[in-house]
């Protein structure tokens, strides 16, 4: 299904980088750009990342390596002032792009620094042709596709494009969706969405017999570089900036390789860095248990026999950069005239002598002209005018040499600049009334669990379990919960349920994708904005009422006290209650592990602890990892709220009224629960 297109460029190899000595390695073994983090506000601040950004974006530049900047982490508004210095930092850096997560730094790049690139991160979750045309239609430059996607899914959606799409094709597999992971965050107060994930789902989780349920495989795709290449991807996206260099190294010589066609050392990649193995499951529509692994002691000691022979390819300056020199000598000067295509430089050399015995030729001069080793640099073609009977020393063509090589290194290291609009500024929250008391809205997994006489603002409920009994019965009280996630392949029967829907007399729907924004507007179907959008900062929220949203909810990763000083028009409410979804699976371990028939959309997996957690199916398609004790709050002062959300999953209807009654009266729980992070400031 791949498109057969021999002109179709190789595309670019795009490698990570931790530390400087991972762009190094990343540089000298053939990566066309690198990306890496400045020193806040990107997915992996446990990094090294880079003070003297600058200086590292012209190393790279010098040697025709682009730099993309991670800027891709969740902010808040007491962080704008400092990602505002940090914008202006990148800017005057001349990184090449910058790759963003949040509508707010998206916004705030667009508005201050509008040339400069915008790339998508992965973490903008990803997985169909609506939420990558959406992102395309902000101005976005390259959307990464979500690694669960399938080659078929993702040629789809490339052949709609007309920017950039980008591939993971090496490293980690995170267990859930990117974007839609809080199960750091909610078991330790480490955020994945800011950049502190600390990999809980690589513990022995269980399902059934089956240890470390949560852990899959390495990906690799390197064996699908060619597929990948025609099917319309153009950026080749290693994972990996926690990693050592000669990982880097390592994987990206493997890249170049396999796009070239040549044969490359998968045995040195597993030994440098793998979890049981690799697996290419999701890109070839295999998911099964075959996916899951964890990192052994094998792994571990298998890295020591590789790592000297895999620093040696980046150990010396590799000559990535042809340039053409063009040497002249007359009685009055010697010059040297060098390009690489894009700059040109002009050195000028000492005084030719008349020579005494062996004149200096064009050919002998040359000699010494094209030694480029210990440079980046080398000749692609040498011409030469030279007066006779001249001569100049070889120490003065050497000299010539460095001196003409230098000043083009320094020419290609000169930072790109951006034009900056200085009139953009952060604009302060507008005060919301902080003596409302909220309205009441419930979401249901079924509509059997709507107590009866209850009367809710809004009742939410999966839109698979919508009829048109239940709209005729609820009006416009009634909201449809969209799927966390819809698929390529999923796209047209979802668009057409909907507009069933829609016709039988919905008028509303719920969503924590960005996919549901054009889906509704072209469906004239009113959105709601969910949790799963992460809306941690007002200019998040200003972002989504722009778009037409009717309401949002706060991400539940930010504090309370920093939910009610959120500015914004629209009402802007709280999941006060439920066991919340930490993690979104494509390749359900429930399903690979024990087989569908085990938990009819109903299973549980268990912690190392012992403590078990629900899991949750969505026609199987999409299934999701609830906490193991809900979130209860009804005691606390939730004033200054629109509404407030309770989400209901497993509760029986007697259940979902005394909840609701505990909410009605401000009543505290006695059941075991948790306050999740609204009451402790996320790292």
């Amino acid at each position: 299904m791949t498109r057969k297109d021999a002109a179709a460029p190789d595309p670019i190899v795009l490698a990570p980088a931790g530390t400087f000595a991972a762009v190094t390695a990343a540089v000298r073994c053939g990566a066309d750009a690198v990306y890496l983090g400045a020193k806040n506000f990107n997915a992996r601040r446990n990094a090294e990342n880079f003070e003297d950004l600058a200086g590292t974006v012209r190393f790279c530049h010098e040697r025709g390596t682009m730099v993309y900047v991670t800027v891709n982490t969740l902010v808040t508004d007491a962080e704008m002032d400092e990602l505002l210095a940090a914008a202006d930092e990148i800017a005057a850096a001349g990184a090449d792009a910058v790759i963003i997560q949040d509508p707010a730094v998206m916004r705030l790049f667009r508005d201050r620094y509008p040339d400069l690139p915008r790339h998508a991160s992965t973490q903008t979750v990803v997985h169909d042709l609506d939420g990558a045309l959406y992102l395309q239609d902000l101005g976005y430059k390259t959307v990464v596709l979500a690694r669960e996607l399938t080659l078929p899914e993702m040629e789809r959606i490339c052949a709609r494009l007309s920017i950039r799409a980008e591939a993971f094709v090496h490293g980690a597999h995170c267990m859930s969706v990117s974007g839609a992971c809080y199960l750091s965050a909610m078991l330790g107060g480490r955020s994945g969405n800011r950049g502190v994930c600390a990999q809980p789902c690589r513990l022995d989780w269980r399902c059934g017999g089956a240890d470390h349920a949560l852990s899959l495989k390495d990906m690799s795709l390197l064996s699908h570089v060619a597929e990948l290449r025609d099917a319309g991807i153009g950026i080749l996206k290693i994972e990996g900036r926690m990693k050592r260099p000669e990982y880097v190294a390592a994987v990206v010589t493997a890249c170049r390789q396999a796009l070239a066609g040549e044969p490359y050392d998968e045995e040195s990649l597993r030994a440098v860095f793998s979890r049981s193995g690799f697996t290419d499951g999701y890109l070839t529509g295999k998911r099964t248990g075959d996916m899951y692994g964890c990192r052994t002691r094998e792994d571990v000691t298998g890295a020591e026999k590789v790592l000297r022979p895999l620093a040696a390819l980046y150990e010396k300056e590799t000559p990535r950069v042809g340039v053409s020199m063009a040497f002249s000598m007359n009685r009055q000067e010697s010059v040297l005239t060098v390009s690489d295509g894009a700059h040109t430089v002009r050195a000028v050399g000492g005084v030719p002598e008349i020579a005494l015995h062996r004149p200096t030729d064009g050919e002998s001069a040359g000699k010494n002209l094209t030694k480029t080793g210990g440079t980046p640099f080398f000749v692609r073609d040498y011409s030469a005018d030279v007066a006779p009977g001249l001569m100049l020393p070889a120490s003065a063509l050497n000299a010539l040499r460095r001196s003409a090589l230098e000043e083009l290194l320094a020419e290609r290291g000169a930072p790109l600049r951006w034009e900056k609009n200085d009139s953009h500024t952060v604009r302060l929250p507008e005060t919301r009334d902080r003596e409302r008391e909220p309205a009441l809205w419930a979401r249901f997994a079924s509509p059997e669990q709507i107590p009866a006489g209850e009367n809710y603002e809004r009742i939410l409920l999966p839109i698979h379990t919508l009829t048109p009994a239940l709209l005729g019965k609820y009006g416009n009280q009634l909201v449809g919960e969209l799927p966390p996630a819809v698929w390529p392949e999923d796209e047209a029967a979802l668009e057409k349920r909907l507009r069933a829907l829609r016709d039988a007399g919905m008028s509303e729907a719920w969503t924590d994708n960005i996919y549901a924004i054009p889906l509704c507007r072209r469906l004239g179907i009113s959105l709601r904005g969910g949790a799963g959008l992460n809306v941690l900062n007002t200019e998040a929220v200003r972002h989504y009422e722009g778009e037409g949203l009717e309401s949002l909810t706060a991400s539940f990763e930010l504090a309370l006290r920093s939910i009610k000083a959120l500015g914004g028009e629209k009402p802007l409410g709280i999941v006060g209650y439920g066991r919340l979804p930490l993690m979104r699976f494509r390749n359900c371990p429930l399903r690979a592990r024990l087989g569908c028939g085990t938990c009819a959309g109903r299973g549980e997996m268990t912690d190392r602890r012992g403590v078990k957690f629900p899991v949750e199916c969505t026609e199987k398609k999409v299934s999701t990892l609830l906490n193991s004790v809900p979130l209860h709050i009804a005691e606390r002062d939730l004033r200054g709220l629109d509404f407030v959300l309770l989400y209901f999953t497993r509760e029986t209807a007697a259940e979902c009224a005394s909840v609701t009654e505990d909410y009605r009266l401000r009543r505290k729980s006695g059941a075991p629960r948790t306050g999740g992070l609204y009451f402790r400031e996320l790292v």
